[in-house]
Formats: C-alpha cells, structure tokens, sequence
C-alpha cells in the first residue's frame, strides 16, 4: 500500500508540474510531434490524440494501430473528462480500492481507467482537454506523454 501511495503522489506532481501557461494549435503540434519522435526512437507504435475544448488539434496513427486504439482513447479521454486526472492515476487508485468505473455508475464501453490520457492543463485555468495515447501498455501510454511533455516544458 505504501508503494501504492507513492505512486499516486508521483502521478499527482505530475499533473501539478507538467501544465502549460498557453496552448495553442502549435504547441499541440510540438507535443503531439514530440510523442511521435518519442516513439519512433523506442521502436514502438502508437495512436497519439490532443483535444482542447473538444475540439480535436493533433491526430496521428503508427503503422501497427487501429481504430481500436481509437477508442480507447475515447474512452480514456472520457474517464479525464469525469474523475479530473489522468486515466493512469485513476487506474492505479481504482485498482488500489478494489474499485473500477462501473462502481462510480459510469459504463466501461465509454470509460477506461487505463493508463494513456493526461489532462492538458492551463496554469490559472485548469483542464481544458487531454493529451492521449494508445497502442502500448498503459504505464507505457501515460510515460511516453509523460517523457514528451518534460522535453518541451523543460526543455
């Protein structure tokens, strides 16, 4: 359980540190291109998704993903959308209580509590979409946006 904790610390100083002061349609383009160059490096494929107010600002599929992957992240999107972190945090803390979204009346064919969403935050403003990934393990999901995200804010 300790590790559990930890774990969950880690994921919400993650949310706190890896925001934005502005995002526009660029930024979304340098993010979504930083997870794709992420990936190609590691020899992985994935399906990358930036959303901001609904409105859809970068899409990209690998060679090796589906529409499949497509809707997991919808549906991880949707679990951002209504627990307000990200789907990995809500996988590890749903698994840690025995829980899981049916237990929050929500229907498992449009949320995941998977790893793979992270909320798209604005400083002084809060979640505004989500940057998303599918296509690898969900601890591997949540660490390439993770990855992707420490290069362009810190970088």
């Amino acid at each position: 359980m300790e590790q559990t904790s930890a774990l969950l610390e880690t994921l919400l100083q993650q949310e706190n540190d890896l925001q934005f002061s502005e995002f526009t349609n660029n930024t979304a383009y340098k993010v979504g291109t930083a997870i794709v160059e992420k990936a190609f490096r590691e020899d992985k494929s994935v399906a990358v998704n930036i959303r901001m107010n609904g409105e859809l600002l970068f899409y990209a599929r690998m060679n090796g993903t589906t529409d499949n992957n497509d809707s997991w992240i919808a549906r991880k999107n949707n679990t951002v959308g209504h627990f307000k972190h990200s789907s990995y945090y809500m996988h590890v803390l749903l698994k840690s209580t025995g829980s899981n979204v049916e237990a929050h009346n929500l229907d498992p064919k449009d949320y995941a509590a998977e790893g793979g969403a992270f909320p798209l935050i604005l400083k002084n403003e809060g979640i505004v979409g989500t940057i998303s990934v599918s296509g690898l393990p969900g601890e591997e999901d949540h660490a390439i946006i993770v990855g992707a995200l420490r290069e362009i804010l810190n970088g």
